[in-house]
């Protein structure tokens, strides 16, 4: 019989993957909350035309779609913010301005697998609706670096690059190019590093412009451009100006980004794009039919879980962080078969306390039940013989080992582990 195996880009999560993946929403979750970013939910699946409005026909190539049992062309998400912007439309009357949402869930693009990208995917969305002002970019563009640092990441590992589209329309009047042109201009110029030469010579002389004209012009750095200049003194302030550099050529690929964009790089392994986002003022009108400025970015898990295998420094970080959740409170050694009725009462009394604590589930040796707390990294271990209810509580990292009254081991349990740490 042929074996059922995952579908092409999906993923199973075994214990130590999901692991690795805790790990990373942790972090997600515990720099938004130092950011004061509430949560949010959106359905993972929507009518296919949310994708339809803010891209046009060519999105549902990229879709995971079909028609349900109610005759509706719904889709499998491939990103929140239209989702997002759906939502805050509708309800922003209700909520303080700003809104700074975050949110964490699965997304779907029916796109060729490859090494940090699959079909399905779980990703991080910090937005913030309802300001306009540079403010609002710096802080998510703070945030960013903040999630990076949490990670272990260093100044010498990452670099937040730094744009503005509008800068762009300025250019393309310099130039006499139709403003007709412009979407094909950004793309062409977010292709820039990707692309050969000659082809993007021809591409932009089709339009009317040249390489060396928009070479000269990312040169300039935007050095004379105020909301480039704002952001920058606000993270000045913050201390975080070093992590920033102003680069014109990043002008992110998807079309309703209408303002300041960036993308954070990694520096030593391939000059990868870890994440990204800018400013979308105008999908909240195009989808609910409200004016209500926004800006965001986003994270994948599958590209930042790989550089963080990769930087040893990271890496270490998340050994330890891992290792401190796969310790157990306490293993209940049953060296008197008689008394496991007592024993199963000290385990649910300890798991109703909030310890983490197991035990065996087959008659065996007490040094085999050692060797087993052991292996699970219990930090603690207290043996149910004949002697009950007097217990031996014994710290597995010191062997220090004192004797005890079971109805004192919850008061007893929390003195010890607190005095290991």
């Amino acid at each position: 019989m042929e074996k059922i195996t995952p579908l092409p880009g999906f993923r199973d999560f075994c214990p130590d993957l999901c692991a690795v993946r805790n790990y990373v929403f942790h972090n997600w979750r515990e720099t938004a909350r130092s950011c004061a970013f509430t949560e949010y939910e959106i359905p993972v699946l929507e009518p296919t035309e949310l994708y339809r409005r803010k891209s046009g026909d060519e999105i549902v190539k990229q879709l995971f779609h079909f028609t349900d049992g109610g005759g509706r062309e719904v889709a499998l998400r491939p990103e929140t913010t239209p989702s997002l912007a759906r939502l805050a439309a509708a309800r922003q009357r209700d909520f303080r301005k700003p809104m700074k949402w975050f949110q964490i869930g699965a997304c779907f693009r029916y796109e060729k697998p490859q090494k940090g990208r699959g079909r399905e995917f779980y990703q991080w969305n910090c937005d913030i609706l309802g300001e306009n002002s540079p403010a609002a970019d710096a802080d998510l563009i703070a945030t960013a670096i903040l999630v990076m640092r949490r990670f272990g990441f260093t100044q010498a590992d990452f670099r937040i690059r730094l744009s503005d589209r509008n800068v762009w329309s300025a250019f393309l009047s310099s130039q006499n190019v139709s403003p007709d042109h412009t979407a094909t201009f950004l793309q062409i110029i977010d292709k820039l590093e990707r692309e050969k030469e000659e082809l993007t010579a021809e591409r932009l002389a089709a339009i009317g412009t040249s390489l060396d004209a928009v070479r000269t012009f990312i040169a300039a750095k935007g050095a004379d451009h105020p909301p480039l200049m704002a952001i920058l003194a606000d993270l000045a302030a913050r201390g975080l100006d070093s992590f920033v550099e102003i680069d014109l050529g990043i002008v992110r690929g998807l079309a309703y980004y209408t303002g300041v964009v960036f993308e954070i790089f990694d520096l030593n392994h391939g000059m990868r794009a870890v994440a990204g986002g800018g400013r979308y003022d105008n999908l909240c009108n195009l989808i609910g039919g409200t004016d209500l400025p926004a800006a965001g970015f986003a994270m994948g898990d599958m590209v930042i879980a790989n550089l963080i295998r990769e930087t040893p420094h990271a890496n270490a970080l998340m050994e330890s962080w891992l290792a401190s959740q796969r310790q157990l409170d306490s293993f209940i050694v049953i060296a008197d078969e008689a008394h496991r009725p007592d024993a199963l009462n000290l385990v649910q009394s300890l798991r109703a306390a909030g310890f983490s604590c197991d035990y065996s589930y087959q008659p065996a040796k007490v040094g085999k039940q050692f060797q087993t707390a052991e292996q699970l990294g219990a930090r603690s271990a207290i043996t149910v013989g004949s002697e009950f209810p007097n217990v031996k509580l014994k710290l597995l990292a010191s062997r220090t080992e004192s004797s005890l009254d079971a109805t004192t081991i919850v008061d007893s349990l929390k003195s010890a582990l607190a005095e290991l740490h």
